[in-house]
């Protein structure tokens, strides 16, 4: 059975262990890529990841933007949203469809 999992620092993470998931703080980005590896290749469905370290980290995720699983969704951290999510989606669908379908400013 596949598991979800929360990586990111730990003051935005925190909370979401209460609703049942695998929380991974980590304070570093190198830490992060390598958790990051670690539950790509384990039993994880869904890896959410906090914005702050999935912009580190783009370089790594992008290995895993054209596999089926593990699905890895931004989330805003406890400093507010930075628009990265919007920035993924709008990546994976621009790859998908081959044009950008979201209009207005970037």
């Amino acid at each position: 059975m596949y598991r979800i999992a929360v990586l990111g620092d730990r003051d935005s993470i925190y909370g979401f262990a209460a609703l049942g998931l695998d929380v991974y703080p980590v304070t570093t980005s190198e830490e992060g890529g390598r958790t990051l590896r670690k539950l790509a290749e384990g039993e994880y469905a869904v890896i959410y990841i906090t914005e702050a370290l999935a912009a580190e980290l783009e370089h790594e995720l992008d290995r895993y933007r054209e596999l089926p699983l593990p699905a890895i969704i931004p989330i805003p951290g406890v400093t507010g949203n930075t628009g990265m999510g919007i920035k993924m989606v709008k990546k994976s669908v621009e790859q998908a469809v081959g044009s950008d379908i979201i209009f207005g400013d970037d």
